[in-house]
């Protein structure tokens, strides 16, 4: 897919989103030689981003299937608690899962989260305030974070 913050490999099964891979992020994304190229199942998909980027949705609607541990998918699910333009920090988060000493392994699952965008692992910042890590790149991240604040428009 095509998008303002650059090109996005989607994922499904026959029923939910599976992944959501930046192109030229961190770690370039490849289509895995197994997967069939077939945009129709990603239609909703799809829709609902642009949707986002035009800064006319705020909250996804898409079932998901991300695959992970179950501590990674009890952050993942905590992560879809935080409000579009909120931001918290890690240790935030960590207490939010009731584990305030994990703020650690919170930012291991958090760069884990294999749906960005979606499954909002760009509204989780350093305690300081200022941005850390994120797959798809800190400018990325920083324009998620000025569409959701209404600093910007994407599209």
């Amino acid at each position: 897919m095509d998008s303002p913050i650059g090109n996005l490999l989607l994922a499904a099964d026959e029923t939910s989103v599976r992944e959501i891979l930046f192109v030229n992020g961190r770690e370039k994304a490849r289509p895995d030689p197994s997967w069939q190229k077939n945009a129709e199942p990603l239609a909703e998909t799809i829709r609902q981003l642009r949707a986002y980027f035009a800064g006319e949705l705020t909250d996804f609607d898409l079932p998901l299937a991300p695959r992970g541990t179950q501590f990674q998918r009890t952050v993942w699910n905590q992560l879809c608690t935080i409000g579009y333009g909120e931001t918290i920090s890690y240790g935030d988060l960590a207490r939010r899962i009731g584990n305030p000493k994990a703020s650690r392994a919170v930012g291991l699952a958090n760069g884990s989260n294999p749906i960005p965008i979606v499954i909002p692992c760009h509204r989780v910042i350093g305690s300081n305030g200022k941005l850390t890590g994120y797959g798809g790149g800190l400018p990325i991240k920083e324009k998620l974070l000025a569409l959701e604040q209404k600093q910007l428009r994407l599209l």
